[in-house]
């Protein structure tokens, strides 16, 4: 995931605060005209010396279901470490798309050795680039984090912006068909057999959002998630994959993805299915909220 040569580097001197970058790009939402050509941040943000505050971990291993106290970073966690600098690149002016409404699709993490939470680390983010899709204009922003100056752990997320496209044929340039990443591994997740069902609460939005950061409102509160379309809370994406794989056995070196197919709404009940490395979350109706694999490295 190595970027274009030349890129240039930003050295930050913290973690951005999330609250006025998640304002800004509020604001600028309705000026934004995505589009596949358009020009993106070329910057890499990187964070040295990054130590991770050992109540916030706790917090994130306990709404996730992973082990409390473990030295060992959940394989989802430096995602979250990497959130705030991915969203000061998402809320730039130059960024096309518009961060209200912007869908996270789908996460593909490389973990390629476990990652202690007592080290420094240092963390890279930067958008890969913008790529046309069935439904609008899809972002790629890339995270990394190394270790004594070895890479450890990469991740690529997709964000997907909804727009009016030109009419695309399957077999278009830059068409999406149905059975890419997004939409999880090829074989039929209904027929996964079901290993586990969770009760989800009302709050788990805000329980999450203050572990993550992440406090967009359609997660928060009825109030909060209506004006964007839904009629209730729903759950983080990134909850629902971090849930699944505290639930399932995750190699220290592996492969991860996961598609986000369908919002989860709070408070409801989902089960977990699975079979071997793959795994999806499904709700009442069987309703596909999450598809997902893991694949030792």
């Amino acid at each position: 995931m190595t970027p274009a040569p030349g890129t240039p580097a930003h050295v930050l001197d913290g973690s951005p605060a999330l609250p006025p970058l998640l304002l800004r790009g509020a604001l600028l939402s309705p000026f934004k005209r995505p589009r596949p050509d358009a020009g993106f941040p070329r910057t890499r943000l990187v964070l040295p010396g990054l130590r991770v505050d050992p109540a916030r971990l706790a917090a994130y291993q306990r709404v996730c279901g992973f082990p409390v106290g473990a030295d060992t970073l959940p394989v989802t966690y430096p995602h979250v470490l990497g959130f705030p600098a991915a969203m000061r690149l998402m809320s730039r002016r130059d960024f096309p798309l518009p961060l209200l409404g912007l869908v996270h699709t789908a996460v593909h993490i490389t973990r390629h050795r476990p990652s202690s939470a007592t080290d420094a680390h240092e963390l890279t983010v930067y958008v890969r680039g913008l790529s046309p899709h069935r439904r609008g204009t899809e972002a790629t922003v890339v995270t990394e984090l190394r270790t004594g100056g070895v890479l450890a752990w990469e991740s690529s997320s997709t964000y997907l912006a909804r727009h009016r496209t030109p009419a695309r044929t399957p077999d278009a340039p830059g068409a999406r068909p149905a059975d890419t990443p997004d939409a999880g591994p090829a074989d039929d997740p209904a027929h996964l057999p079901a290993v586990d069902t969770w009760q989800l609460p009302g709050d788990l939005g805000r329980r999450y959002g203050a572990a993550s950061g992440d406090r967009n409102p359609i997660h928060l509160h009825p109030l909060t998630a209506r004006p964007f379309g839904f009629p209730r809370a729903i759950a983080h994406g990134m909850w629902t994959a971090a849930r699944c794989l505290a639930a399932r056995p995750v190699p220290d070196a592996a492969v991860v993805r996961a598609g986000f197919r369908a919002p989860v709404p709070l408070p409801g009940t989902v089960t977990l299915a699975a079979d071997g490395g793959r795994f999806a979350l499904r709700g009442p109706g069987d309703r596909v909220h999450l598809t997902g694999e893991i694949r030792p490295l």
